[in-house]
């Protein structure tokens, strides 16, 4: 009976905070049956952050799933360039800049999974009690910096292998050589970089947002059963 009630109440929950005396209750009736419930759920929430950061990284890998286009500063560039009737150069720097961005986000995955094996109890505790961005705060708080220098090296690499350089410099040959002044200075690899870095974490923010209004069917057997054990 009060398992179902328990389930019940997490299922139609919308905020992770309202679940929190749900988890109390169910650690201590599960600690005086003589479960370490605390480790079980931490245990269950890496499940959760393991798949859902393998489902960010793996959607934004597919072809498409980024839209980048040239950053404000530079589309002055990009709008000479096509009045002049090299809008090709530009195109096919826009493209090269994508399919960079999408090999180098199954990369991040791996980034992601070392942090999250590096997780306390606490640490997952504290996700799954606080607030709807919990866990993307841990993530940018605790590993941007370490996910920025390994994932700038991966980004410059695949975007090697995607003709990125060569559209690059041949863009701004021939944008050099047009009669414009002020020309801007553009630091398009920083911007692939941070619009790359951004878009994961949305992504992230998105699975977690998903995981917050429906744990069980998002999250794993296991955290079903920590919550469903009492």
């Amino acid at each position: 009976m009060l398992a179902g009630t328990m389930m019940g109440a997490l299922a139609g929950c919308q905020n992770m905070e309202a679940v929190s005396p749900w988890v109390d209750l169910g650690n201590q009736v599960a600690k005086n049956a003589g479960y370490d419930t605390d480790s079980r759920l931490s245990r269950a929430i890496k499940d959760t952050l393991n798949a859902s950061t393998d489902r960010a990284s793996a959607g934004l890998s597919q072809q498409g799933a980024f839209n980048l286009r040239l950053p404000a500063s530079a589309q002055p560039v990009a709008n000479s360039l096509r009045q002049y009737g090299f809008g090709s150069y530009v195109d096919q720097l826009e493209q090269a800049m994508n399919r960079g961005a999408e090999q180098a986000a199954v990369e991040a995955a791996p980034v992601f999974k070392q942090a999250i094996a590096g997780m306390t109890v606490n640490d997952a505790l504290g996700i799954v009690r606080g607030g709807d961005t919990a866990a993307t705060n841990y993530f940018r708080g605790q590993t941007e910096s370490a996910l920025r220098s390994r994932f700038q090296p991966i980004v410059e690499a695949n975007l090697q292998k995607t003709g990125f350089y060569e559209q690059y410099k041949s863009m701004l040959s021939v944008y050099e050589s047009l009669p414009i002044a002020n020309k801007p200075n553009m630091d398009v690899e920083r911007y692939v970089l941070d619009s790359s870095m951004a878009t994961l974490f949305t992504r992230i923010g998105e699975e977690e947002a998903l995981i917050r209004k429906d744990p069980v069917a998002r999250g794993s057997v296991l955290i079903g059963q920590v919550f469903g054990e009492g």
